[in-house]
């Protein structure tokens, strides 16, 4: 176990001592049956027979050199019957132990003080514990308290009981109890491939797919924190949710779903359902289409089972070095779709643009606030010198960014507000180009494009019953709109509005 120096100041009490460093490992790795505290003339190992109650055994040594031994041997002098004395070439040990009862259990502690007292208690000290929870962590368990709970996630830290997130929201569970960094290591050891266990090692952090027959799937992330081992678990059920489970309008995803070539960006923030949207689409070209879908993944999430399609999962890592050389690659392995996982660096939306340019359809996701923002977060990622080329190939190239929010459900659970940006209309098209994001919201709203902007989805949603008022508002991108639309006096701003409010400004 890890050995950690801990400042304590200046403490009277070798009890104290062990209080705080307890306090200390024990919430970063678990509570301990053993902790040795040690300064170069001093060592305390502290004992008890399980994880709970108060340490009740103390052996602690004193180098042969340290003025106080006398001091201490004279202490516990009459108390022979709990602190019995021995002695090498180099230290005297005073273990000091209860044999009976609790009056022994009081000299125990009277003579734990009495030495306490005798000595001045060095301020730096080195603690490490022993005796942590080693009984296996069930994950069958996890996996049924996630389906119970409706749990989109569970994390494993040391010195704490696991915690759910539910609704978006953190809630600890006695379920387990709390566990130590020894049972997650192991945990996270008997879940991965030897591969993946020696990147973990090596690289302090490590993803990959798990699955628990029967219940689901999990994307699993394991990762170091304070030199202790973590671990979450993202729920993935073994059925893929239908559009009207996610409670996403079926038409629009069916228009897309129907393309044969182009680029289709699911975007939101982390825990907005991306990847889920991306499934339930990718599992209906698969019921519908004889097609090849090839995806590139890391790691593989929602596992595809063959349909009326031929589906082909990579995982990155496993299957491929990188995703720039699997989108690379996948033009040579006769796919008719491509899904990427995310967007995340130039080489991999290069390539996922010259897929869409070359006759193929392309599904990735991409981390944006908003569908008028992605145009500019996507060429964020490229020298100045590539931009304007960039935006000349996303106008050619992308068919639909969708951008989703979860808000709460009114009588529990959330639900997805979307905001769709079809590149259908020029004024559309020509924002693109420009980088123009006002200029893209404005296209989004106007009457002859298909698309439509967070507002208006969560307006329909608050008058539906669905969401509160608050949270619309809450999660609205400019409440002002929602307010005017709730009221009905919301005019759809003229196309050249931004142009003659910019000559404006210009004079």
């Amino acid at each position: 176990m890890a050995e950690h120096i801990l400042g304590m100041g200046t403490k009277k009490s070798v009890r104290e001592i062990v209080a705080l460093a307890e306090q200390h490992i024990g919430r970063l790795e678990g509570i301990p049956c053993k902790l040795i505290a040690r300064t170069p003339g001093l060592t305390v190992e502290a004992s008890r027979p399980d994880q709970t109650g108060a340490f009740d055994a103390f052996l602690i040594r004193i180098r042969k050199d340290q003025p106080c031994l006398n001091a201490v041997r004279e202490a516990v002098a009459d108390l022979h019957d709990v602190c019995t004395v021995s002695e090498t070439d180099e230290w005297v040990a005073f273990d000091c132990r209860a044999h009976e009862g609790d009056d022994e259990d009081r000299q125990v502690l009277a003579a734990v003080e009495k030495i306490s007292t005798s000595c001045v208690l060095p301020e730096v000290w080195r603690a490490h514990g022993e005796g942590f929870r080693t009984d296996p962590i069930s994950v069958e368990l996890l996996f049924l308290a996630m389906l119970r709970y409706k749990a989109s996630d569970v994390h494993l830290s040391p010195g704490v009981a696991p915690y759910f997130r539910v609704d978006n929201d953190m809630r600890p569970s006695e379920l387990i109890g709390k566990m130590s960094s020894v049972q997650i290591e192991a945990l996270i050891q008997s879940i991965c491939t030897d591969e993946e266990w020696q990147a973990f090692k090596d690289d302090y952090q490590t993803s990959f797919n798990y699955h628990q027959v029967g219940l689901g799937y999990s994307r699993v992330s394991a990762f170091y924190k304070a030199g202790a081992p973590h671990v979450t678990f993202r729920f993935l059920p073994e059925n893929i949710p239908s559009f009207e489970d996610l409670n996403i309008p079926r038409a629009s995803m069916e228009q897309l779903a129907a393309l044969h070539h182009g680029l289709i960006l699911v975007t939101g923030m982390t825990g907005s359902g991306k990847s889920t949207t991306v499934a339930a689409l990718v599992d209906w070209i698969n019921t519908n289409k004889s097609v090849h879908i090839l995806t590139i993944e890391n790691p593989v999430e929602y596992v595809h089972r063959n349909k009326r399609a031929i589906v082909s999962q990579r995982n990155t890592g496993k299957d491929v070095r990188t995703f720039d050389d699997a989108v690379t690659g996948a033009l040579r392995h006769d796919p008719d779709v491509i899904v990427i996982g995310e967007m995340r660096d130039p080489d991999t939306i290069r390539s996922a643009i010259n897929a869409a340019a070359t006759g193929h359809l392309v599904i990735s996701t991409l981390h944006a606030n908003t569908a008028s923002e992605v145009v500019n977060r996507i060429v964020s990622f490229f020298d100045p010198v590539e931009r304007d080329l960039v935006k000349l190939q996303l106008r050619d190239c992308v068919r639909c960014v969708i951008c989703q929010r979860l808000v709460p459900r009114v009588g529990g659970g959330r639900v997805p507000a979307l905001e769709f940006m079809f590149n259908d209309i020029k004024p559309i098209s020509d924002g693109i180009v420009a980088g123009d994001t006002d200029a893209i919201r404005i296209g989004i709203q106007q009457s002859v494009s298909h698309s439509f902007l967070f507002e208006e989805y969560l307006n329909r949603l608050q008058r539906a019953g669905t969401i509160t008022l608050e949270n619309a508002r809450a999660y609205s991108t400019q409440e002002s709109t929602l307010n005017q639309m709730i009221m009905g006096t919301y005019s759809i701003p003229r196309l050249d509005s931004i142009k003659t409010a910019r000559e404006g400004g210009a004079h």
